[in-house]
């Protein structure tokens, strides 16, 4: 029979169970998964190709996904065991966000502000897949009981510039595309160094120059964070 054995730290009844500690990650990374594949992506994080094999959309994602919450399962032992967890917060984070190539900010460069404990604001530029777009999100942070990890939820729109093969000319013609999007993650970051991991779903509804809606929007995001 397994036991599962309680750290013993100076936290005295309130210890953290390791198997406890392990679950939260690894069932939230693995709904994601399921999830992603259920959408059934229609590109890969560089390129947009029919013809891209479904086996290595679901490469890329189970990538994201486990290395995600590997990461998590290696360094949260230590950091439980620090109540206080001093260096789990942050005010601004920088980074590079990786995406599937389906919506129209993909791949972009993430800039993460705190307005104040809870609530943050997002920006994206993205320059995928011959559409350069510009997005903003408004972000609603929830903590978990694991210090450092948290998930959030938000909203936002985009703006993005290129191009669009339009079957009236026979070419290529140069496109604004308009629209929101919403958001739904989980944040982590490190207690004793200043990096910030997060994955989530960006769903897309294009409002101009046609109505779309693309669900297919998975994201990993490493930021490098500055203290409050």
């Amino acid at each position: 029979m397994l036991k599962v054995k309680k750290e013993e730290t100076g936290l005295g009844a309130q210890g953290t169970s390791w198997k406890a500690v392990w679950s939260l990650p690894a069932v939230s990374c693995a709904s994601c998964l399921l999830f992603a594949f259920y959408l059934k992506f229609d590109g890969t994080i560089f390129v947009n190709n029919a013809t891209n094999v479904i086996s290595m959309k679901k490469i890329f994602l189970a990538v994201l996904c486990v290395s995600c919450g590997s990461i998590l399962n290696t360094i949260q032992g230590q950091e439980a065991s620090n109540a206080s967890a001093v260096g789990t917060n942050y005010k601004t984070a920088i980074g590079l966000r990786l995406s599937n190539t389906a919506p129209i900010v993909s791949n972009a460069v993430t800039i993460k502000h705190f307005l104040n404990e809870k609530t943050a604001i997002e920006g994206l530029i993205s320059f995928g897949h011959d559409i350069t777009s510009f997005g903003v999100l408004g972000e609603i942070h929830k903590p978990f009981s694991t210090p450092g990890l948290q998930w959030y939820y938000g909203a936002g729109a985009y703006l993005g510039f290129g191009k669009e093969y339009d079957v009236n000319k026979a070419r290529d013609v140069n496109t604004t595309f308009f629209g929101g999007q919403g958001v739904v993650g989980l944040d982590y970051k490190f207690a004793s160094i200043p990096i910030n991991l997060s994955l989530d779903w960006k769903p897309e509804l294009n409002l101009v120059s046609d109505i779309n809606f693309e669900p297919s929007a998975i994201g990993f995001s490493a930021r490098f964070t500055f203290a409050k």
